[in-house]
Formats: C-alpha cells, structure tokens, sequence
C-alpha cells in the first residue's frame, strides 16, 4: 500500500508512521508513506528521525490548504490517513483563523485531491470534543456533534465534510473519534508533557480551577493500532470510537503525574478556568470492539510510568521546544 500521511511530524501522527514502518501495526508490512507536514511549532523533523533512512518513506514540507502542491502529491496514493490539524484548545480561543484554515478548509482541499485521484480510502482522524461535554454515560457514534470551543467545532467542520464527501462524491471515507492521548513525542503545552516537564526542571504545574474536569486517557500507540484496523476493515461511511477506558479528573491525574516525578502538592497551583471548559467527554467503544475487535492494550500505570521516563531521558528534544521566558506554560486537558 501507498499511504499519504498528512500531519505525519505532530506526535499521533509521527506514531503511526514510526509504527507502520516498523512493522508494528497490523499487516503494515511493505507499506510505503509519504509524510505531508507543514512543520508548524508542533511538527517535529525529529520525531521522524529514527525511521527518516528507510527506502519506503519520503517526507514533503508543505500546507494541506495549497491545493497544487496537495494534487501533486496525493497523486500515485492508494489511501490518506489524514491527521494535519490545528489542536490546541487554548491557541483557538486566543485565535481561530488558522483553525478554520487547517481543520476545515484544508481538509476540503484533501478531500477534493482524494476524489480526483480516485483514491481507495480517506481515514480523517478526529477527536470527542466534537460533541461538547456530558456529564454522565457515553456519546455513541450517531450522538450529535455541539462543540464549544473553536478547535472542536473547526474539526466537526472537516469531520462533516469528510461524510459529506462520502455521501456526494462516493469516496471511501471512514472518521475516527478519539480521547485524551499521552506518550512519548507530545508537544509540551499538553498537560501530561507539560507537568512532566516542568517538574522535572523543579517547577510548579497549572491546574484549572478546580481540577474536576474528567478525560478519558488512551496511549498514543493504542490509537495508532485502532487506525490501522479502522484503515483495513472500518466501513465505509462510517464514524469509530477509539478510547482508553481510563477515565479520570485533571487532579487524579495530576496526583499521579506527582508520584510519577518524586513530587507533592506544593508543586501545584491552581489558576481561573478556561473559558467555556468543557466538564466531561467520554466515548462508547462498543462498535469498534464488535466490528473490528479493538480493545486497548496499554494499561495506564505502566503507559503513564514510561511516559515520564521518557521525558526525563530525552530533555534533548523537549528543552529546545519550552519558551525559556514562560517554562510554566499554559495549562491544557487535550491530549491531541
């Protein structure tokens, strides 16, 4: 298989080249990807280092809005996995525009490409947000989408649009919902890099309001294997669920991060809330474990455990990416 992978330097996206290429993934073997990344704050050459040398693999630096360029290189493709996108929560309620841009145009113009070109199929990867907050069970896959902030309703756009273009133009089109991710290679304003790092330097970690908001936490190589099978074997059409299981308050997980790294409370501060922060998100994975028999595999201890060591070994790559004057940074609860 030819794969385009759009976004293929951020930490998802980066992950299931690294994964693909190796091997790891199912029936991933002989796979060939091209990368395309803009290479924005949080795309990352580096992330791709350990698998750059290998003869099925090609890297491009470019915007998925640039239409020319995005015709050029979905050409001779067999299927896109796109993850190019605007994420962090906190960027979009400063400034949207390059959320619209990226999130909802930009995946127009992919999915024009991919239609062109014929592709056999289009997995647009998205996240829970889209739906807004509930405060008790789990969204299904045909709850609605009500985002609230920017960044989720500029996803709901490229999420509708991806269906849309399955619906009108027949393109083989399967979206992916997910949680929280964590792992190694995230970029340090999310909140589990974030903390890690700034107690590793000794510092305090920032904790919105109360700290009640609660997030399901899926490991990043978990998410990675989910795509893959949704890429084989998810119907056309159709909406996935992809989540952790483990569901818990930003302070049960800040406690943990805590033992994690040697530290006590006095190591937290509390600061005023995001605006418009969404309470709960929670997914209902029975679909993708019915249909394609996906089930997690990395329990979060042990996931949270490797996690932290691997920012303590490789201060190397997350250093030169926290802003010296701001080492705090700003708190977050996406792990996207």
């Amino acid at each position: 298989m030819r794969l385009l992978v759009t976004g293929g330097a951020g930490f998802i996206g980066s992950e299931f080249v690294r994964a693909t290429l190796r091997g790891v993934l199912p029936s991933s073997s002989g796979t060939h990807i091209t990368v395309l990344d803009k290479l924005t704050y949080s795309g990352n050459e580096l992330n791709l280092a350990p698998i750059a040398d290998l003869q099925n693999y090609r890297f491009v630096q470019g915007d998925i809005c640039d239409g020319d360029l995005v015709d050029d290189v979905v050409a001779g493709h067999d299927a896109i996995v796109h993850f190019a996108a605007e994420t962090h929560v906190d960027r979009s309620i400063e400034g949207a525009a390059s959320f619209v841009c990226t999130n909802a145009l930009g995946t127009q113009v992919l999915l024009e490409a991919a239609s062109r070109h014929r592709l056999g199929r289009f997995v647009h990867i998205s996240t829970d947000e889209v739906y807004g907050s509930i405060s008790e069970g789990a969204w299904t896959e045909a709850s609605p989408v009500a985002p609230n902030a920017p960044y989720a309703a500029a996803k709901a756009a490229g999420d509708l649009l991806a269906l849309a273009w399955h619906r009108t133009r027949k393109l083989d089109v399967v979206v992916t919902r997910c949680t929280n991710n964590y792992g190694p290679y995230q970029y340090p304003e999310k909140l589990i890099p974030l903390f890690t790092t700034n107690l590793l330097d000794g510092q305090q970690v920032p904790v919105y309001g109360d700290g009640h908001n609660r997030r399901q936490w899926l490991h990043v190589s978990d998410h990675c294997r989910a795509i893959q099978l949704v890429l084989l074997g998810g119907r056309p059409g159709e909406v996935y669920h992809i989540g952790g299981g483990t569901e818990l308050t930003n302070l049960e997980l800040t406690e943990r991060i805590l033992d994690a790294c040697g530290a006590g409370w006095d190591m937290v501060r509390h600061v005023p809330d995001r605006l418009g922060h969404d309470l709960r998100y929670s997914l209902d994975t029975t679909k993708i474990h019915t249909e394609l028999g996906y089930s997690p595999r990395v329990a979060f201890e042990d996931g949270l455990a490797e996690t932290v060591e691997w920012y303590r070994t490789h201060r190397g790559w997350w250093e030169p990416l926290k802003n010296p004057d701001k080492a705090a940074g700003s708190p977050t609860d996406a792990g996207r």
